[in-house]
């Protein structure tokens, strides 16, 4: 680890909102000194509670999100907001990442807002947002509040890191048809039907209670936590309403999400949730390091342009060549030998 990385860690975990800003940028343009800083951090820096608020565009989750972390900040623990935008065609940062996230004009010390370029992830997620939580994490942040960027029926990239997954809907956009759809809607732990001063809203919180109840194992569920007997206990998702831009309904919100952290901890769901996160971490890291090797091998094999004129000729068969590409950058299959070495 380079002193500049060690130095930075050390104001990271003193809590310096500079070291938090500059550490996320470290990691989010993947620099030179990223991976050093990581180690340390996934190395000491406790798992955060990650609520996901996710949903279609137009429903309100940027008006929403300031005033969630506010009253989550209320207790006196840092919270930090890693806001997911689209990404610049032109400098590849966050498109919307000067916008004024909160105006409500009412600065928290306790909160720390940041928006996150997608770069190429999917589900509206940036591929390194697991780093970002842990990152926030170091800095003393005991709740990260990850909002995606509006894909939709597509956003289920917030599994891999959110233990709460917030689910926001509002009259007027469809949502009662297309949230039923929606694979997120499986996925939701809370329901939130924000603009609820808006013709309809009834309409829509109504329509998602219905689809939360098609299923037979689901049709004699309450809201929140349901105790089975001789089994653990079952969550089925709330649905309650909001107005973000009057403040209203917060509360409510904030109640269900921490009824939700206790039902994870009680059921012990938190630390699987947990593992899981760091598992696909992993998974997806190592896909990163060998698509990045392969195309040091591709490059310095000086094959890249001898199958571009391959492809130019008529009657080219890609996937022929494709595996022509494989064969000659792929090192023989591991020995089973070595194999068994990382087998417990």
């Amino acid at each position: 680890m380079t002193v500049l990385s060690q130095k930075l860690f050390e104001d990271l975990c003193a809590g310096r909102r500079r070291a938090l800003s500059r550490a996320i940028s470290w990691v989010e343009s993947d620099a030179p000194q990223a991976s050093a800083l990581l180690e340390e951090v996934y190395a000491h820096a406790p798992q955060p509670w990650v609520i996901g608020i996710t949903g279609v565009g137009g429903a309100g989750k940027s008006s929403l999100v300031p005033h969630l972390a506010r009253r989550l900040a209320a207790a006196g623990e840092s919270v930090a907001v890693l806001a997911v935008d689209p990404t610049s065609p032109i400098s590849g940062g966050a498109l919307l990442g000067d916008r004024l996230r909160d105006s409500s004009g009412q600065q928290d010390p306790n909160v720390f807002f940041r928006s996150v370029a997608t770069r190429g992830g999917q589900g509206g997620l940036a591929t390194c947002v697991a780093d970002l939580v842990r990152v926030a994490a170091a800095a003393g942040c005991k709740t990260v509040i990850v909002e995606t960027v509006g894909a939709g029926q597509s956003e289920l990239g917030i599994l891999q890191v959110a233990h709460s997954i917030v689910l926001v809907a509002a009259p007027g956009l469809g949502d009662d048809v297309q949230a039923q759809k929606a694979g997120v809607m499986e996925v939701a732990n809370v329901m939130v039907v924000n603009k609820a001063d808006r013709p309809g809203a009834q309409d829509v919180q109504a329509s998602l209670s219905q689809a939360l109840q098609l299923s037979e194992k689901t049709a004699h569920l309450t809201e929140g936590v349901n105790e089975i007997a001789g089994d653990l206990p079952v969550w089925h998702p709330p649905v309650t309403t909001t107005i973000a831009i009057k403040d209203q309904g917060i509360d409510t919100l904030c109640t269900w999400l921490h009824a939700h952290r206790d039902f994870l901890d009680q059921t012990g769901r938190f630390e699987k949730l947990n593992q899981e996160h760091v598992l696909r971490r992993m998974q997806a890291y190592f896909n990163e390091v060998v698509q990045r090797r392969l195309r040091e091998r591709t490059d310095q094999l000086g094959l890249d342009q001898r199958l571009r004129s391959q492809l130019a000729q008529d009657k080219a068969d890609p996937l022929a060549i494709a595996r022509q590409l494989a064969d000659a950058v792929l090192a023989s299959p591991i020995a089973s030998q070595q194999v068994n070495e990382f087998r417990p």
